[in-house]
């Protein structure tokens, strides 16, 4: 009787756990309206971790077509997150390292930000959350000396965004119409001419789930009126996940993203000031006529996120 409570027991956990890994699928695939979903959508790959489980308790319990059914829900999930992990063949051309960090209003201990900067020979630099008293930290700290150019829109608390660059920057851009700060600027890189450089940070789905997609998708707009005739690299707390459709859709046509090019995996960035690790990664580089050959998370103590470094290389054909 026991054995038979246990083995009804696996079989309704495998159960559940086959049902968390359908969950994650569909929270991967489908662009959900809803908050509380659109939150979720941010787990789903640890949502398809379930579909495993499911299949080992089923197997255990010898019920071959639920084992079959959670196999291929597994199958569905890994196939969703593999090309995370397979890095993409690039062409020749120039390559610069680039650096994308959340400040965290002024937290980030301005002397690392610097000595990241310096010790990865970092060429772009973009921030978010960036105010006027970390514009002065990070100045006073040396980050004008190392990269001279900058075209910054600080704010009071997270609106502010800013970009340093070793090379000049011209024809700079704030965007109206954002609840936070989004900026380009064109950066004029020897041997390559003109890459845009965009710096961006739409508003968190816990603000309004409704405005989140409404700045991804001008936010989108923006890249696809990108002029073709240059490289572009975006830099951003994207406050949306891999997992994401919306944030998939920008990582197309033109762009894609960096981690994807340079098979990084899953480079989880948020959040650093918890008593847990970093879960999500809503940080991240798309690139456009370039390629990242490596890209990796940087830890900066004060601030809640994990910065990320690229190596991008400028097609030379643009």
């Amino acid at each position: 009787m026991r054995a038979q409570v246990v083995r009804v027991g696996v079989r309704v956990l495998a159960g559940a756990a086959t049902s968390a890994g359908v969950a994650g699928v569909a929270l991967h695939v489908i662009r959900w309206p809803l908050e509380p979903l659109v939150l979720a959508a941010s787990g789903a790959p640890y949502l398809m971790g379930g579909a495993v489980l499911g299949a080992v308790g089923f197997a255990a319990t010898r019920q071959w077509i639920a084992t079959g059914v959670a196999v291929a829900v597994a199958g569905i999930g890994i196939a969703t997150q593999a090309p995370l992990y397979f890095a993409e063949p690039g062409g020749d051309g120039q390559p610069i390292m680039a650096m994308q960090a959340n400040l965290l209003f002024d937290g980030a201990d301005p002397n690392v930000v610097v000595d990241q900067v310096r010790a990865r020979d970092i060429a772009i630099l973009t921030v978010n959350e960036l105010t006027r008293t970390a514009v002065d930290s990070l100045s006073s700290a040396g980050l004008d000396q190392l990269l001279p150019h900058r075209y910054l829109a600080p704010g009071q608390t997270a609106s502010g965004t800013g970009i340093w660059s070793r090379f000049p920057l011209s024809d700079t851009v704030e965007y109206d119409g954002y609840v936070l700060n989004q900026i380009s600027a064109t950066a004029t890189v020897p041997e390559i001419g003109p890459v845009t450089i965009y710096a961006f940070h739409p508003v968190p789905p816990v603000y309004d789930t409704g405005v989140w997609a409404d700045e991804l998708s001008r936010l989108h707009e923006i890249l696809r009126r990108s002029p073709a005739d240059r490289p572009a690299i975006v830099g951003g707390d994207f406050n949306a996940t891999y997992d994401h459709a919306r944030f998939r859709a920008m990582a197309s046509g033109r762009f894609a993203d960096a981690a994807i090019q340079a098979g990084a995996g899953h480079l989880v960035t948020y959040p650093t000031d918890k008593p847990i690790p970093p879960l999500v990664g809503i940080d991240h580089f798309l690139l456009a006529g370039a390629h990242a050959t490596t890209v990796e998370t940087v830890d900066l103590p004060g601030a809640d996120h994990r910065a990320l470094v690229a190596r991008i290389v400028l097609d030379a054909d643009h």
